[in-house]
């Protein structure tokens, strides 16, 4: 039997409760996720024309532009999925529908790896974006000093990541170790 009195009960369902408070923003990260496919398609539409006449490294930064777009998503869905299944509900889904082997094994700790995987992805993909518009004649010129903060800030994402990873491991290894 508990030893719990009903006001304390009745305070932690309340709080227990909250966590569907959360489901409006993973609603609203629905729609963000419906606004990169909008951008992803308007992106396509756009270069899909040009496809006979652009020239190579136009093509590359279209190309690079579209894989941002779609790891932007990944990682929205990554969030989405992962941040409901942990934090509110389980997805109930029929038995025999196709679901990712991730989804419903995705811990905080692994979210946090995949969306710093996500970042570092993102942020290469704009570094190299850049990198490729050096020397060409683009409307939004920029001086080297951008260039050297874009590398600084992606090393940044890096280290974080490596960071994290440590982090984690040594956090398991410590429970491992606290199990025995």
């Amino acid at each position: 039997m508990s030893s719990k009195n009903g006001l304390e009960q009745k305070f932690e369902r309340t709080l227990f409760a909250s966590r569907w408070l959360m489901a409006p923003m993973y609603l609203g990260l629905v729609l963000a996720l419906l606004m990169i496919v909008v951008i992803f398609f308007r992106e396509l539409f756009y270069y899909v024309p040009q496809m006979f006449t652009m020239e190579m490294d136009k093509g590359i930064l279209a190309v690079l532009s579209l894989i941002d777009l779609t790891l932007a998503a990944n990682l929205l869905g990554i969030v989405i999925f992962s941040g409901y299944e942990n934090f509110i509900s389980k997805l109930d889904i029929e038995e025999g529908t196709e679901r990712p082997e991730w989804m419903g094994t995705v811990d905080f700790a692994g979210l946090k790896m995949k969306l710093i995987a996500s970042i570092v992805a993102i942020s290469a993909i704009h570094l190299l974006k850049r990198f490729m518009e050096i020397g060409k004649p683009v409307g939004d010129l920029f001086d080297s000093n951008e260039l050297m903060w874009l590398v600084i800030i992606h090393l940044v994402f890096i280290l974080s990541g490596v960071m994290m990873a440590l982090m984690d491991f040594i956090n398991a290894k410590v429970k491992a170790a606290s199990k025995y």
